[in-house]
């Protein structure tokens, strides 16, 4: 029997406070909230149970759990859709200084979120690697392409007009996935190839590399090392 691919990671700064538990095959979160809430309380925000928090970015069912709370709605929106069409399981709560600017708390989401997807992915054996997809989302549409490579690297075109969407700088949107791709120490190409709208753009953008993701990191059934060099570690070509 396969290994739950699961991590629980707490991130605390001067900035922000995260809490985020993820298991990238979905399913329940119960068990990994309680061992985290017993094992650091203080330091950490208060989680949220997503069988009963009416929150936007709240949704349970028999195969996923997810609940993220930022503080920035269209942040939350953005992860969410990420979380499930990635087919993850996902408690994500962050409390930031949000009285100053939403950076902070972008930045740092998406670093404490791309460390758990690397600690929960474990050894790059067994793996596809690769992922491609693309999401449409009305008039718009997007391509994401993935590399587990060990390698972090991020190409991210969105072409955003607006100066904010929501409560959310629209500039933050590139540098989330940036910084998502250099703590999961993916290659990372993010494009939206068109669209009118910028909410569509940026959440089919959200979209395409759930889909991206979610095939790169499928099980193959075997344990061979995808690299023609016999390592993923980082450094050179593989």
């Amino acid at each position: 029997m396969r290994a739950p691919r699961t991590a629980v990671i707490n991130r605390t700064t001067n900035e922000t406070k995260i809490q985020v538990a993820l298991s990238l095959d979905g399913g329940s979160l119960s068990s990994l909230l309680a061992s985290s809430s017993s094992s650091d309380t203080a330091s950490t925000p208060a989680p949220i149970d997503p069988t009963t928090t009416a929150h936007h970015a709240t949704q349970s069912s028999s195969t996923q759990q997810i609940s993220i709370n930022t503080g920035i709605g269209f942040l939350d929106h953005m992860l969410h859709a990420l979380a499930k069409h990635g087919g993850w399981s996902l408690h994500l709560t962050c409390q930031g200084d949000l009285y100053i600017d939403d950076h902070h708390t972008s930045e740092d989401t998406a670093l404490a979120l791309g460390t758990a997807f690397l600690t929960a992915l474990g050894p790059l054996r067994g793996l596809k690697r690769f992922g491609s997809a693309y999401a449409p989302l009305d008039e718009a549409l997007s391509r994401a392409v993935v590399d587990l490579s060990n390698r972090p690297h991020a190409s991210i075109s969105l072409g955003l007009k607006r100066e904010k969407i929501g409560a959310l700088s629209t500039e933050m949107l590139s540098h989330v996935l940036s910084s998502f791709a250099e703590a999961a120490r993916i290659t990372l190409h993010v494009d939206v190839l068109k669209g009118e709208n910028d909410h569509h753009r940026a959440e089919s953008a959200f979209k395409a590399l759930a889909l991206a993701l979610k095939e790169a990191i499928t099980r193959t059934g075997g344990e061979e090392v995808p690299s023609t060099k016999g390592v993923l570690s980082g450094g050179g070509y593989a």
